[in-house]
């Protein structure tokens, strides 16, 4: 790319992007991550084979912003045969349970104490069943910024946990069977499997993780606001992606109010102010990024149609609508160009005599 040329100010790279696998949307809660991560599934799904969104939110809205119920396996979303969507189940005992946690296992009830391993073990279960489906695109509706940075971090968690539960088999190991064998119970097998299972996780993270730090596969979409906040918060993420080795160059700028369309309001035309201000910061900070303004919405987006018309303005840049003129300012040009019109016939009667 021309370095004296700024990138395009649309997502168009990501769907030109044909090897990518992995898309991550995120940012600060409340920007409207959910409504832009189903917008650019929605665009493509026009380029791809399949393609799947999964929200990791433990707080889902992928129901609401489709208008369908969405379980823990995916399901196609009405109106397209190749889009497809899962809400991730965030409870704690299912990644127990996956974990191969049987009633009374005391080493599962060990490994679930460790900070951050239920997360971490329930984030790599949903990686294993993602890895044996064929998705050409998987699209990542992730929780607010600091639920999306642990997520980075699980490989680390489950090398904690492994390591944590193989220090207590060797520390207690030999008590541990024998309260076992006094309580009828495979202490052995039970630890045993726990700890195969974490080892089969911890792998397949490891695997996810490799392919995550590739540009060619993975990369990540940043939403945010023009507010303070948020641009601390989308700092601090491009920053901690950075360190991860994981590819961004899309922020997405949602809500933003333009000039042309205040109305003559004073109130919007305070936040024009304040927000313009913030957008030159984006703009010095991130002057190599594809910079995606999107206007302020008068409605939610909700509904496939409301997302579809959303989506555009993902490829399309919005185009705010010129000054409206007053009703009064029509009607006295409506005047003007009658006397115009008169003073033309009088000229020509006069010429005539």
């Amino acid at each position: 790319m021309d370095e004296d040329v700024p990138p395009d100010p649309n997502l168009q790279n990501v769907l030109d992007h044909s090897t990518l696998k992995w898309i991550f949307v995120g940012g600060k809660g409340g920007v409207g991550k959910t409504t832009c991560s189903c917008s650019l599934a929605v665009q493509l799904a026009a380029v791809r084979r399949n393609v799947l969104i999964i929200s990791t939110d433990p707080a889902h809205n992928l129901s609401d912003a489709f208008r369908q119920k969405f379980t823990s396996t995916p399901n196609p979303i009405t109106g397209f045969n190749n889009l497809f969507a899962m809400e991730v189940d965030p409870n704690p005992e299912n990644a127990r349970l996956a974990a191969g946690d049987n009633e009374g296992s005391f080493l599962a009830d060990l490994a679930g104490s460790i900070p951050g391993i239920d997360e971490a073990m329930s984030f790599a279960e949903v990686m294993r069943q993602v890895k044996t489906m064929d998705y050409d695109c998987i699209v990542f509706d992730t929780a607010p910024t600091g639920h999306t940075l642990r997520l980075l971090q699980f490989p680390a968690t489950l090398e904690k946990g492994l390591s944590k539960l193989m220090q207590l088999r060797g520390t207690f190991g030999g008590a541990i069977s024998q309260i076992g064998s006094l309580l009828g119970a495979n202490i052995d097998e039970m630890q045993n499997q726990l700890l195969g299972r974490l080892e089969e996780l911890k792998t397949t993270v490891e695997e996810v993780n490799a392919q995550f730090q590739d540009p060619e596969l993975t990369t990540f979409v940043c939403v945010c606001i023009p507010e303070f906040l948020s641009l601390y918060e989308t700092e601090r993420l491009v920053q901690e992606l950075a360190r991860f080795d994981i590819d961004c160059c899309n922020i997405v700028i949602n809500q933003i109010i333009f000039e042309q369309e205040t109305g003559g309001s004073s109130l919007l035309a305070a936040r024009v102010k304040m927000q313009q201000k913030y957008l030159e910061q984006f703009e010095d900070l991130y002057e190599d990024f594809h910079l995606v303004r999107m206007p302020l919405q008068e409605e939610e987006v909700r509904g496939l149609e409301a997302i579809r018309q959303f989506s555009q303005m993902l490829i399309e840049p919005y185009q705010p609508a010129g000054e409206k003129k007053s009703d009064r300012v029509l009607q006295l040009e409506t005047e003007v160009a009658q006397l115009k019109a008169r003073i033309a016939e009088l000229e020509q009667a006069a010429a005539g005599q």
